[in-house]
């Protein structure tokens, strides 16, 4: 418990210095943003900033906090160091840079940004794959919350035309409509779970593991069969607790409702840093119910399949065993809620970006109809063969989860060309990106999903991408300078 309490304070003090710091690198002013200059009655809507807060907070969270956290709990203390260095120097700072970048460019999505900083090549390719990327979310956050009510009542066939239907319905209309409203209740569960759950930890005060005791990789001691390596499993495991690719494209839907820029730490940058205490008490839940000495939590809790229970199924008989009824049935809908307000707002920053590329006004419903309908039967055909196919669902998270980190190197690296371009400490996110290439590539080469390789030659391989894409950035950042002085 000990790291716990020193991973929570040095979140906070992360936000309060760290946070600032950044801040100060970007240089918000009192220009006029694009939520008052562009204001549509559809995207571009200023909304209070404790709302905007809850939305970004909701968009971003999803299950990644909870079930990342869950399973990269089984890798041992470790997480906490991932969770706290990855959360403040690149989760936190990806995502504010990225919602502020974008006010700073009318709104813009993703793909744009990347586009004006990393060339239109690399352009047309990020904005397939993030279309594709945002599908695939709203696909998994279909099933993922479908499977967990189908449990308390009704089939998941039932639950998934619901929530589909709530999507169609929630993607079209106006972001204050829905969205503005419904979204402030949904996040207040989800924080009131994690407050919940860590007060259940106070006073329980379990034994856990340390870093200073168990900093290797747990889950080949408990578990012969465990054979992710650390790293990068670890990285990819947990996504949204630390940082995630996928927050880049909800940003800018808030980049949209914005009314000052120097609301910007407290929405973006804090909005990360609360994801990032989500995780680290999921975290330390899991640790409780894995590894707690002399007697593990699901021995406690009677559960017969120990180390091996699934992340949805650690989430209910926790909820249920430490909140009670009450407290267990607000924890779950913040579970379920979480899922599919992510998946909701993935459709509508799919919808807005292909708007953005074809320039195409979408306060006309037959417009935004052309654009979702071809998005929708993508995602139900997606739904059916993961219905169809028993290992459907692990299949396409594990994609979901790579290419939600790849999405989040792209970023990095077209933020650190926006610093350096402005004459800006790019060291910031530099560090992150090249950090991010070497992990996502190195799982490329390791991954049973893709080369798998023998851990040396990944590793070694995943060494080359580090040294080929710093290379880069120094022949870029040579080329850039000549060309000022020029």
């Amino acid at each position: 418990m000990i790291t716990f309490l020193v991973s929570l304070v040095a979140l906070v003090l992360g936000y309060l210095l760290y946070g600032r710091l950044v801040e100060r690198v970007f240089g918000p002013d009192d220009r006029v943003t694009p939520a008052v200059s562009k204001a549509d009655g559809m995207d571009y809507i200023v909304l209070p900033s404790w709302k905007i807060f809850m939305i970004q907070f909701l968009n971003i969270a999803g299950t990644g906090p909870i079930f990342g956290a869950i399973m990269g709990a089984k890798f041992g203390p470790a997480a906490y160091l991932w969770i706290v260095f990855g959360c403040i120097f690149a989760g936190a700072t990806h995502d504010y840079l990225s919602g502020m970048l974008s006010m700073r460019h009318g709104g813009a999505g993703l793909p744009e940004l990347i586009g004006k900083y990393l060339g239109k090549t690399t352009k047309g390719l990020m904005l397939v794959f993030t279309v594709l990327l945002l599908i695939m979310v709203g696909t998994v956050f279909v099933y993922s919350p479908a499977e967990i009510l189908h449990n308390i009542w009704g089939s998941t066939l039932m639950w998934i035309i619901i929530i589909f239907a709530y999507y169609i319905i929630a993607t079209m209309l106006p972001i204050d409509k829905i969205i503005g409203k419904v979204y402030p209740l949904f996040a207040f569960s989800l924080l009131f779970m994690a407050a919940a759950l860590l007060v259940m930890l106070l006073v329980k005060w379990p034994s856990l593991p340390e870093l200073w005791t168990h900093l290797e990789n747990m889950g080949f001691s408990a578990d012969a069969n465990w054979t992710d390596q650390i790293f990068p499993c670890l990285f990819i495991t947990i996504a949204c607790g630390a940082i995630s690719g996928f927050h880049a494209t909800q940003s800018p839907l808030m980049a949209r409702c914005v009314k000052s820029e120097r609301m910007g730490r407290p929405i973006f940058y804090g909005a990360m840093i609360t994801e990032g205490i989500v995780a680290l008490i999921w975290a330390t839940v899991s640790m409780y119910f894995f590894y707690n000495d002399p007697t593990p939590g699901y021995d406690v809790m009677g559960v017969a399949s120990g180390y091996h229970t699934s992340a949805p199924a650690v989430v209910n008989i926790v909820c249920n065993d430490w909140l009670g009824i009450f407290g267990g049935i607000l924890a779950m809908l913040g579970v379920v809620a979480a899922p599919i307000t992510s998946g909701d707002t993935a459709f509508r920053s799919g919808r807005l970006i292909v708007a953005d590329w074809l320039k195409m006004n979408q306060r006309p419903i037959a417009k935004r109809l052309a654009i979702c309908i071809p998005m929708f039967a993508c995602s139900i055909a997606m739904l059916i063969w993961q219905i169809e196919n028993p290992d459907g669902f692990n299949t396409i998270w594990q994609y979901f989860g790579w290419s939600n980190q790849a999405l989040s190197v792209f970023t990095l690296w077209t933020l650190t060309v926006y610093l350096a371009r402005n004459h800006k400490p790019y060291i910031l996110t530099l560090i992150p990106a090249l950090f991010m290439t070497t992990v996502c590539s190195t799982f490329l080469f390791i991954s049973k999903q893709a080369f798998h390789l023998d851990p040396t030659l990944a590793y070694s391989l995943g060494a080359v991408c580090f040294c080929i894409a710093l290379a880069w950035f120094c022949l870029w950042y040579v080329k850039f300078k000549k060309s000022i002085k020029q």
